[in-house]
């Protein structure tokens, strides 16, 4: 645990991280959760957030010279992979029939998200430039999600373009983000932010930033846009 930390931040992040696997959990619902792959993304997604809760309890991530750094070798890329390849293996049977609506306002979680990175950037756990007040604009994805939700499927019909535009621009948002979070990483590979480094990440529950948040709004985003460009039949789906 972080010492020092005012005693809201972990539990409002905590809540944050199980607001953002609930979405992921109803749209899993939405679309048949007794099949095969509704029920491994369930089962993967809890034995994930508990398999990364003990490694970071463990201080398994607080060993920071590790190359490549354990965070991003043990919780960032499988978890990325995955996401990639769920799209890979069950685009037609599983992925193409999420309803958009949800994959949509699941993205309203990252304002949140902000919010907790603003108090850690206070409490001297991460740099600046990770917050809004710095180069993150992830907050803009959040606050807009609603209003896209709301135009791209009004009075019942699917806007294309608008959410295609829309989950490129926050797709590229989060890039920006996660960009910024390695090269802040006090690693051997760490560019930037010596004096205030991205210290938090390593710590429960902070490690489900990038093990379980970063991951599900980038399989929401990869599974919208694989529905919208690549599966236009079922892309119609609300």
């Amino acid at each position: 645990m972080i010492e020092g930390l005012p005693a809201y931040v972990a539990p409002f992040f905590i809540a944050t991280t199980f607001l953002t696997v609930g979405f992921l959990f109803y749209a899993v619902k939405q679309v048949r959760p007794e099949t095969l792959p509704g029920k491994l993304l369930l089962f993967l997604t809890a034995f994930w957030m508990v398999f990364q809760a003990s490694l970071a309890l463990g201080g398994f991530y607080q060993n920071t010279s590790a190359l490549p750094p354990r965070i991003f070798a043990f919780a960032v890329l499988p978890a990325l992979l995955l996401s990639i390849a769920y799209v890979a293996v069950f685009g037609k049977s599983f992925v193409a029939k999420v309803p958009l609506t949800t994959l949509t306002l699941l993205h309203v979680i990252r304002v949140p998200v902000e919010i907790s990175l603003l108090w850690l950037f206070q409490s001297g756990q991460i740099p600046q430039l990770m917050t809004f007040e710095g180069r993150n604009f992830d907050i803009l994805s959040g606050l807009t999600a609603p209003l896209v939700w709301y135009f791209a499927f009004r009075g019942g019909d699917l806007r294309r373009p608008l959410l295609i535009v829309w989950n490129v621009f926050a797709l590229l948002l989060l890039v920006n983000i996660v960009t910024i979070a390695v090269l802040a990483f006090p690693s051997p590979l760490q560019q930037i932010a010596f004096e205030q480094p991205n210290r938090a990440i390593v710590y429960f529950p902070f490690v489900w930033l990038p093990a379980v948040v970063v991951p599900i709004v980038f399989f929401s985003h990869i599974a919208a846009l694989y529905q919208l460009t690549a599966n236009t039949d079922k892309g119609s789906s609300l």
